[in-house]
């Protein structure tokens, strides 16, 4: 019985220690520049779908609006429908940005700590000299969505609204009053696409300066 229960004890013991060392290597460098590379890969395919999914809205609302439209109905739950994957994606993309943000903070807060662990100054100085560098590029990134939010939940109300007050009213009166508002949204769709443009090329330059490359050892 005894046995039996020293065996389950080191088996245990040895089960943790693994876990532990596991966890450790989970927070070495070239794994936290893959898991901040995947969060800004994620955010690149969010602004790529959003962008793809203002068109597809701004297309559906042309049509209901079009003139001599056949079938409202069907033209009005083609809109809708492409307004509610548009406020998914727009979810998802706010929810995405803010996990880029906090993963990028902690990588390089954690590269910062690493930089007092050098004995060798000159190696020291070239760690926090790339630190800094690629901390500066991918500050750009969070430069470049200044307005990006507020673009959004812009474009996300309007189109929502439009699609509230149609389906109360989609009377030729009830699509008369609300054209203005429908050319607005038309408009600040456009202007929120013109704002996901330099994030994009932001997170692109980041992504580019943060690839694993081999070179060759050379003589000096």
């Amino acid at each position: 019985m005894k046995l039996r229960i020293m065996k389950l004890f080191f088996s245990t013991a040895a089960t943790l220690v693994l876990m532990v060392f596991a966890a450790g290597c989970a927070t070495t460098g070239m794994q936290r520049s893959e898991n901040t590379s995947t969060k800004m890969k994620i955010v690149e395919q969010d602004i790529e779908n959003a962008a793809a999914q203002v068109d597809m809205t701004r297309a559906s609302l042309e049509e209901l609006f079009r003139p001599g439209q056949a079938d409202v109905k069907k033209a009005f739950e083609l809109y809708s429908d492409n307004v509610a994957k548009m406020e998914e994606l727009g979810k998802k993309f706010l929810n995405h940005t803010a996990g880029m943000s906090n993963q990028g903070k902690q990588y390089f807060e954690e590269w910062r700590k690493e930089n007092n662990a050098y004995t060798d100054p000159e190696i020291q100085a070239l760690s926090e000299q790339r630190r800094s560098d690629l901390s500066g590029i991918f500050d750009q990134i969070a430069e470049s969505s200044v307005g990006v939010k507020g673009s959004l939940e812009t474009y996300l109300t309007e189109t929502r609204e439009i699609q509230t007050y149609l389906a109360n009213d989609m009377t030729p009166r009830g699509f008369d009053a609300i054209n203005a508002a429908a050319r607005k949204a038309l408009n600040d769709g456009d202007k929120l696409k013109q704002d996901l443009k330099p994030v994009l090329s932001a997170i692109a330059n980041a992504s580019a300066e943060m690839k694993q490359g081999g070179n060759t050892l050379r003589n000096n």
